[in-house]
């Protein structure tokens, strides 16, 4: 197999998760993925469908978001630079999935098979080790999104955002950004030009 930068970035990404991971099992993963390019808004997954593959991002931002029942898009997650994009639950379930996944930008995407996974997971244990990481992650991804919504106000869920997506912050619009915090765009406007004069 030739060793692209996406695959390299991939198998780097495989070893920082999970250290254990030898070389036979490094390489027996990145053999079963397949790199991809993805214009800028295109849709990577579909609601309804079921997910074949979880995308690891080498180059570009995608979104995740569902429709609710007034017709309009709620972002519930960005998928940045060495970051995977998945519906995880209905992912490792194989079931139908109730979002939507697009690329916001030109992308180079690393396609890790979900049959591929299972493969790996049953050759190699220390594979399963890196499954059950990959889990606690998406938890701990997902238990911090709700204490955003329980324990924080709109200015301090702006703030704690931007502490760790700062990179991406000029890459998102603000539609996108306030449906992801769970306000109207005009709440975010009065928020950023409150911490721009503050400063």
């Amino acid at each position: 197999m030739k060793i692209t930068q996406p695959i390299q970035a991939y198998s780097n990404a495989l070893r920082e998760i999970c250290p254990e991971l030898n070389l036979d099992e490094i390489t027996f993963m990145c053999n079963k993925v397949k790199v991809i390019n993805l214009e800028a808004n295109t849709l990577y997954l579909k609601a309804g469908e079921i997910q074949r593959s979880i995308a690891f991002s080498f180059k570009g931002l995608l979104r995740s978001f569902y429709i609710n029942d007034k017709g309009e898009e709620i972002t519930i997650d960005f998928t940045k630079e060495n970051t995977y994009a998945a519906d995880y639950d209905a992912f490792i379930k194989q079931k139908p999935s109730k979002y939507f996944i697009e690329t916001l930008e030109p992308c180079l995407i690393v396609n890790v098979p979900f049959t591929a996974i299972q493969e790996c997971y049953k050759k190699f244990k220390s594979c399963e080790k890196f499954g059950r990481l990959i889990a606690e992650i998406h938890l701990n991804k997902v238990q911090n999104r709700i204490n955003s919504f329980l324990f924080y106000n709109a200015e301090q869920r702006y703030l704690h955002f931007i502490s760790r997506n700062e990179n991406i912050l000029n890459r998102i619009s603000q539609a996108h950004l306030s449906t992801f915090l769970g306000i109207k765009r005009q709440t975010l406007t009065r928020i950023r030009k409150k911490i721009i004069q503050s400063i």
